[in-house]
């Protein structure tokens, strides 16, 4: 729980690391309840600074239909 405290911080001020981290944490219930609509909030924040493996992340939601609704050409989107 410590850690996702200084995630979000970091997150707020536009990390993308840490927004990717955030992500992540929320996707796995990590020191949060799991909640997958807030790990696609985050991913997209971090991804549209270029975080790849925010894109992964992203993609790989969209692909399967997490969070998001399941969508191939947005996961190729951020794929690429």
């Amino acid at each position: 729980k410590e850690a996702v405290r200084f995630y979000r911080l970091a997150a707020e001020q536009g990390h993308s690391t840490a927004q990717n981290n955030l992500g992540r944490c929320y996707k796995h219930g990590t020191g949060v309840a799991k909640d997958e609509n807030e790990a696609v909030r985050f991913y997209r924040l971090a991804a549209d600074q270029g975080n790849s493996k925010a894109q992964y992340y992203l993609g790989l939601c969209y692909e399967i239909g997490t969070g998001v609704a399941k969508d191939e050409e947005e996961a190729v989107r951020f794929y690429r």
